[in-house]
C-alpha cells in the first residue's frame, strides 16, 4: 500500500523537470509558505490582542449595583453576624429581632388606641342607645328570675311573645350602631337567635329548653358588652 501511494504521488511531478527547476520550485514554495505562515501568525496575534482587549474590558466593567432594601440590609447584616465568630452573635440577632417586634407592637398599640378612642366617642354620643341596652339588662334579669322559679307565664309577659316587641327592636338599634367588629356582630346574631328560641320554649312551657336558651342569650349579650367596652357603663352586669 505504501509503494502504491508513493507511485501515485510521483505522477504529479513529471520526470522532464530539471533539478534546477525543482530547486527553484522548492525555493519558491518555501518562500510562499513562509509568507503564508507570517500572515497567519499576524492574524492569530491580532485575534489574541482582540480577545485580551475584550476580556480586560469585561473584567474592568463595574458590576451592577443591587438594589438594597431595608429588609435586605437587615438580612445581610444578620447573616454576617451568624457567620462571624464570637459569642455575641446570638445576642445581637436577638436585639435586632426584638427591635422589629417592638416596632410592630408599637404600631398595633397605636391602631388599638385609635379604635378605642373612636369607640369611646361613639358611645359618648349614644346616650339613647345606652338607655335601650340598659333596658335589655333589666328585662333579662326579670326573665332569668322567672325561669329560675319555673314561672314561665311571668317570663312570657316580660318577653312579649315575639321578637317584634319594642324592647327587642330598640336593642337591635343599639347593636347595629355600636357593633363594628365581626366578633361583636356574631354575638348579636347569637343573642337574637337564642332569644327567638327562648320565646318559643317559654310559649311551649318547656322549662329546660327555656333555661338553656336564656343562658345562651344572656351570655351572648354579656360578651357583646365586653367587646364593645360597655360592660362598665351598664348597671346590673
Amino acid at each position: 500500500m505504501a509503494t502504491a501511494f508513493l507511485s501515485t504521488a510521483n505522477s504529479f511531478f513529471p520526470s522532464s523537470i530539471s533539478p534546477s527547476t525543482s530547486s527553484s520550485c522548492s525555493s519558491s514554495s518555501s518562500s510562499s509558505s513562509s509568507a503564508s505562515l507570517g500572515t497567519a501568525l499576524v492574524y492569530l496575534n491580532n485575534q489574541n490582542v482582540q480577545r485580551r482587549t475584550l476580556c480586560k474590558a469585561f473584567n474592568e466593567s463595574p458590576p451592577p449595583t443591587p438594589a438594597l432594601t431595608k429588609r435586605g440590609f437587615s438580612l445581610c447584616f444578620i447573616t454576617s453576624l451568624v457567620l462571624a465568630p464570637g459569642n455575641g452573635c446570638s445576642n445581637a440577632i436577638a436585639a435586632i429581632l426584638e427591635a422589629d417586634d417592638d416596632e410592630e407592637l408599637l404600631e398595633k398599640v397605636k391602631k388599638d388606641r385609635k379604635k378605642r378612642l373612636e369607640r369611646q366617642g361613639a358611645i359618648s354620643s349614644s346616650g339613647q342607645e345606652k338607655g335601650y341596652l340598659q333596658d335589655v339588662v333589666y328585662k333579662l334579669s326579670e326573665i332569668g328570675q322567672a325561669i329560675d322559679n319555673n314561672d314561665l307565664s311571668t317570663a312570657s309577659s316580660v318577653l312579649g311573645g315575639s321578637t317584634d316587641t319594642e324592647w327587642v327592636k330598640n336593642a337591635n338599634v343599639a347593636f347595629n350602631k355600636l357593633s363594628s367588629s365581626p366578633e361583636e356582630k356574631t354575638q348579636v346574631e347569637t343573642f337574637n337567635s337564642s332569644l327567638a328560641s327562648l320565646i318559643s320554649s317559654v310559649t311551649k312551657n318547656d322549662v329546660e329548653s327555656s333555661k338553656v336558651a336564656f343562658v345562651t342569650s344572656a351570655t351572648a349579650f354579656e360578651k357583646w358588652t365586653t367587646l364593645t367596652g360597655l360592660v362598665g357603663q351598664l348597671k346590673g352586669l
